[in-house]
């Protein structure tokens, strides 16, 4: 595939395994080394907004970049990526940021189709297997009109480019094992085009599992299995057909309160119960009550076709399915285990008409989805060694949602200056929902609960980007962008469950569902970004400036009508503002044909504009860092080559951050050590080609906590902590054919 790198087109070339050789052609800037880190834009654009990951730089990463979006993009400054686990298999209890802004409130995408589903909402970054992806790109502050961005893209944009079906026969296999039982299978089969149709097929699959670093429980077996067609048709088109399949069931892991946190050497290895009780205050913390099984099907197609010499259609239908049941101990009614079930379905369609006219390039283009998700909570009741059903939690029927989004891109150059802009409009027309209860004796059936009801509703926004760049000279660039990020209304969980929780409170004020559904609105930014580029044959660099204005963010109010406890209650509304602003850095230097050195730093303000509420207490937040928003942070290390030889040492970052808003709960500072060394013979056998890598994440064992689970306008107290993972080694071979 085509990479843009600094301010001519390079087609990156990297050979891995079995992977086609591509070629390596500059316009201007002559350099040989292989690139991690390139900037990036999409189709029918002229200035770069984006960074692309490379598969060499998804590798940096180790072997938990295999099945994890996010850790292999965790090499980007701005990325700030928290695990409870070192091989990517920790589903839904990892947590990421994006310039502060939490990755569930932005898209990821294939091919510019999205992926993401709710409770929690956005996407789903473990579904897929990255050997199967040439690079993946990432847009952190004026996204790109023709990326499908789901419910929203406040958090960035991630779009990942498929390997798609080769044109020569080949095999690759890999089989990594690892501490704590990890180990990982895969296996890719390439037919290569048959006879004069030029049609090809790729089938991959793998099977990775692990158990637990602490406690009972295994984060697997996770089954994964993909299928890529190509058919070209005649000089003028083509079609692709992508399938992918992901199935996994895991245990999850207990998190901390602050206290606990606080002292790691007494409670890093504290974990779910493996034995029961028998005592339901108890057993809710037994492992076999805290799971969760996952399952998830997405088909896609692409169609292209050349019009005439100056003008292309592409037509991009997809289909989603989402299958998953959570079980988790709460401590309600005395104790007892809650199922969340996520029943979501979501199909839709993307076509664009692009082309070049005149000396502009532009790109019209229209998406449709409709998605019918079923969400909803079921209660059983722990009576001695077994689970008994107590009917539903939260239920409320929905009807089909619709996103109606039609974009246009134009983007031209004139001398050294480049410029581009988009305009897109983003309609999500949400459905009308019923309430219902479950009734308090067997069998528990459902009762109509019409103060639970909810009326569709139609949130949209206009969603423009600007950008424009001027090549100082041959090596220099400079660059501005401009960018609006938004998101939907999400969280209806939460808001339904205080609700229901508090029925008989909001009955006798006369509040409804529907008045707290009436405060929802779509979530919106203003990004500013402004850089420099200097791409030379001894080092690159690129040091980028963003600000941000965040308005309608989902925040805590104290509502006087409803009095729970003496106090108003509180629950979410979009009233919250913010502003962020900082700087990022990519720098690589080729310090000589063994050496290279890489250095990406992130610089982040996150905070409130205004001092929150909570049940009619005043939080004196103003001004003060976003929660679990460190202000510094960084990936940094070094390659270094001898013959077929690799050694690199690489050092993980994360400033000190706070898991309430007020700042009482303060989570020091850490920094990670990691080494790979790998050992590659192209030419290993009879054309075939051999890899041998030996990682070791956390070198030094240290004890730190990685993730912090909590909203931005989190309370003291109401945070999780998890442990990050001890030291682990993994051992991997892998053959090309």
């Amino acid at each position: 595939m085509d990479w843009k790198l600094g301010y001519g087109s390079l087609a990156l070339g990297i050979s891995l395994l079995a992977s086609e050789p591509l070629s390596v052609e500059l316009e201007r800037v002559e350099v040989s080394q292989e690139r991690y880190i390139a900037p990036t834009m999409q189709t029918y654009e002229t200035v770069y907004t984006g960074s692309e990951v490379s598969q060499k730089g998804m590798e940096l990463s180790g072997a938990r970049a295999k099945s994890s979006v996010y850790e292999a993009a965790g090499i980007l400054p701005g990325v700030q990526v928290e695990s409870v686990e070192n091989n990517g298999l920790g589903i839904e209890q990892s947590n990421v940021r994006i310039r502060g802004v939490k990755s569930s409130l932005g898209a990821l995408s294939v091919e510019g189709i999205p992926n993401y589903g709710g409770n929690p909402i956005g996407p789903r970054d473990y579904l897929y297997d990255m050997e199967n992806m040439e690079s993946l790109s990432l847009y952190k502050g004026a996204i790109p009109g023709d990326i499908g961005t789901g419910v929203g893209s406040r958090g960035g944009a991630i779009t990942l480019h498929p390997k798609w079906a080769k044109e020569k026969s080949g095999v690759e296999f890999s089989q990594g094992v690892g501490s704590h039982g990890y180990t990982r299978s895969y296996l890719r089969l390439d037919s290569g085009s048959l006879g004069g149709s030029g049609t090809r097929a790729s089938g991959s699959f793998s099977y990775t599992d692990a158990e637990k670093w602490k406690g009972e429980g295994d984060l697997g077996g996770r089954k994964n299995g993909n299928i890529t067609l190509v058919q070209p048709l005649g000089e003028k088109g083509s079609l692709k057909l992508w399938a992918n399949h992901n199935d996994q069931d895991s245990h999850l892991y207990r998190g901390l309160s602050y206290a606990q946190a606080s002292d790691l050497n007494a409670n890093a290895r504290l974990d779910y119960n493996d034995q029961k009780t028998g005592v339901a205050a108890t057993d809710i913390n037994y492992y076999d009550y805290n799971r969760g099984e996952y399952q998830n099907d997405d088909y896609l197609a692409v169609f292209d076709y050349a019009l005439s010499d100056s003008l292309k259609l592409s037509f991009k239908p997809y289909y989603s399915n989402e299958d998953t049941q959570v079980y988790q101990g709460v401590t309600s009614g005395g104790g007892r285990v809650q199922k969340r079930t996520r029943d979501i379905e979501r199909k839709g369609v993307i076509g664009e008409l692009g082309g070049e006219f005149l000396g502009v390039k532009s790109l019209l283009g229209y998406h449709y989805e409709e998605s019918d998700m079923n969400v909803y909570t079921q209660n059983y009741a722990i009576t001695g060694q077994t689970l008994s059903y107590r009917g539903y939690g939260v239920l409320a029927t929905t009807g089909a949602t619709k996103i109606h989004s039609p974009y246009l891109k134009l983007s031209t150059q004139s001398g050294n200056w480049r410029y581009q802009a988009g305009m897109k409009y983003f309609r999500f027309e949400d459905s009308d929902s019923e309430g219902y209860v479950s009734s308090t004796t067997a069998p528990y059936g459902l009762n109509r609960a019409s103060d639970l009801d909810r009326e569709g509703k139609v949130h949209d926004l206009w969603v423009p980007t600007l950008g424009v760049a001027y090549d100082i000279s041959e090596s220099w660039q400079a660059y501005a962008s401009y960018g609006k990020g938004f998101i939907r209304p999400y969280s209806y969980m939460p808001l339904m469950n205080t609700y229901q929780n508090n029925r008989a409170a909001f009955i006798a004020a006369g509040v409804s569902a529907k008045d707290l559904f009436d405060g929802y609105r779509i979530e919106k930014s203003d990004n500013f970004d402004l850089g420099i580029r200097y791409r030379g044959e001894s080092f690159e660099v690129a040091p980028t400036l963003f600000y941000g204005r965040h308005q309608n963010l989902l925040t805590n109010i104290s509502d006087d009508r409803v009095i729970v406890g003496g106090k108003p209650i509180s629950y979410q509304q979009n009233i919250g503002k913010a502003t962020s602003y900082g700087v990022e850095l990519e720098l690589n230097a080729f310090v000589s044909e063994d050496w290279t050195l890489f250095f990406n730093p992130t610089y982040t303000r996150m905070t409130y504009d205004e001092d929150l509420s909570y049940q009619g207490s005043v939080m004196g937040v103003k001004g003060k860092q976003v929660v679990d928003t460190p202000e510094w942070m960084f990936r940094a290390g070094a390659i270094y080559t001898y013959g077929a030889w690799e050694l690199a040492p690489a050092l993980r970052y994360l400033g000190n951050r706070y898991g309430d808003s007020t700042h009482s709960e303060k989570i020091d500072s850490h920094l990670l050590a990691d080494v790979r060394l790998s050992y590659l013979r192209p030419k290993f056998y009879q054309g075939s080609s051999l890899k041998l890598s030996l990682e070791v994440n956390n070198l030094f064992d240290k004890k730190y906590i990685s993730v912090i689970n909590a909203s931005d306008d989190a309370r003291n107290g109401s945070a999780t902590y998890y442990v990050g993972a001890p030291r682990s080694v993994m051992l991997s071979v892998a053959l090309g054919f």
